[in-house]
């Protein structure tokens, strides 16, 4: 199966984290999992987790409102928590295999640091790392409106191989809840990572 490094960080969002948190790893995937700190307070309000940012409990996030996931692998994958102090985690070099990067959700701080290179921390390495190895990485962003500078950012990064998939979810499936919202924008990002995962219907019928 395939390993791939999930970051979170303080945009509002964290439900589309957790949601592709567990779907990865029912689906059989590794995942290298990095938190800033201001993630770990959108965690508090937005779902009721209060962990420090270095101590993350990894099971409560797997097992928070937890839903079956289609097609889920008999044997589930491992899941690594790297603070972001640690530049001797794999995902800090190039040498250590990756099969792409989610930052999810992304804040903009976070945005314009990737797109300019500037790592700071483990998850702009990281980040850094797959930009220059082309590996596939996928950001997050959810701020409204965006300014200039957001914009600008956004075109740095996809100009150097990156993929903005904002939050925003479609209604053409017929959403009857939040989890329905949520399970359209993970599947999307589960579309761009090449796996075959159906959470919720397509356009045309499909799924």
């Amino acid at each position: 199966m395939a390993t791939y490094v999930l970051a979170m960080t303080g945009a509002s969002g964290a439900p589309y984290a957790l949601r592709l948190l567990q779907v990865l790893h029912a689906s059989g995937h590794n995942i290298h999992l990095l938190m800033s700190y201001a993630a770990t307070r959108v965690l508090v309000e937005e779902v009721g987790l209060d962990f420090s940012a270095d101590q993350i409990d990894v099971p409560q996030l797997l097992n928070y409102k937890a839903r079956p996931v289609p097609n889920a692998a008999a044997n589930p994958g491992w899941v690594k928590h790297h603070t972001l102090t640690n530049f001797s985690a794999p995902v800090a070099s190039g040498s250590a295999r990756s099969d792409g990067m989610i930052i999810c959700p992304c804040s903009m701080g976070t945005l314009a640091a990737v797109a300019q290179g500037m790592s700071t921390n483990l998850i702009h390495r990281a980040a850094d790392v797959h930009l220059k190895e082309r590996r596939k990485l996928i950001v997050v962003p959810r701020e409204t409106p965006l300014g200039r500078v957001h914009l600008e950012n956004m075109l740095h990064l996809t100009d150097a191989g990156g993929i903005v998939l904002p939050a925003m979810p479609g209604f053409y499936h017929r959403p009857q809840s939040l989890d329905d919202l949520i399970d359209f924008l993970v599947n999307r990002i589960c579309d761009h990572l090449g796996l075959d995962i159906s959470l919720t219907s397509r356009w045309g019928g499909e799924g």
